[in-house]
């Protein structure tokens, strides 16, 4: 039986977004959802876990979007229908992405 590990409370979300893993090329990805703590995205690609690099997408706050980059770690990577499942979870946000990720999920 699989457990949900997630400490804080998600929200659906449902945009487009790019990973850029260290040292490798920038990968399209989609949300799933997305949380204080992390974010999940669908890949074309397996990822690995423990992998760290860049995530971006946009968040509507306030009726406008709202750039978030962020460094992120991957927790776990799962092959789902024809594509990854990801798992990242959220290092050193700085306070302006704290702040504009903490309005979304209000």
């Amino acid at each position: 039986m699989v457990t949900d590990q997630r400490k804080t409370v998600r929200k659906i979300l449902k945009v487009k977004a790019v990973v850029a893993m260290d040292g490798q090329a920038p990968l399209p990805a989609r949300t799933s959802d997305i949380g204080s703590n992390g974010v999940s995205v669908t890949v074309a690609h397996p990822l690995q876990a423990g992998q760290a690099g860049q995530v971006s997408l946009d968040l509507l706050v306030d009726g406008k979007p709202t750039p978030l980059h962020a460094r992120a770690k991957v927790m776990y990577c799962i092959f789902s229908g024809d594509e990854f499942k990801v798992g990242f979870q959220f290092m050193n946000l700085d306070l302006n992405a704290m702040s504009q990720l903490s309005r979304f999920l209000r």
